[in-house]
């Protein structure tokens, strides 16, 4: 199998009030996607749901991050969310939760011995 990595697309996203890292995360997974169209499965004479999509959640909570709302984000792909220690949590000076920011990197794989057959 010869999956490459093909691109990558970061964005960013925040909870303001709530303290919900997976709505930051939601947020900064659609600020990635959708500033972007790119047709890269059909470029490759290949099917949408063959695109391996990797998406890396970075919040300073990464057990509070839903990883099945994040995959249901995406139309096709196979999905593998993967969050991690990152982000910021900004303390707020009326003693409510922190704002909570989230960054995500999406990564696109294609098997590409695949598409050559």
């Amino acid at each position: 199998m010869a999956v490459k990595r093909l691109l990558t697309e970061f964005g960013m996203g925040a909870s303001l009030r709530r303290q919900d890292y997976t709505g930051a995360a939601t947020r900064a997974v659609k600020d990635a996607l959708w500033h972007n169209s790119i047709n890269l499965a059909e470029l490759y004479g290949m099917d949408k749901a063959e695109m391996r999509i990797t998406v890396e959640v970075g919040v300073q909570d990464p057990d509070a991050v839903d990883c099945d709302a994040l995959a249901a984000i995406f139309p096709y792909g196979q999905i593998e969310v993967r969050p991690v220690r990152g982000g910021l949590d900004v303390p707020r000076t009326d003693g409510g939760n922190p704002t909570v920011i989230a960054n995500v990197a999406i990564s696109v794989a294609l098997d590409l011995k695949e598409a050559a057959t």
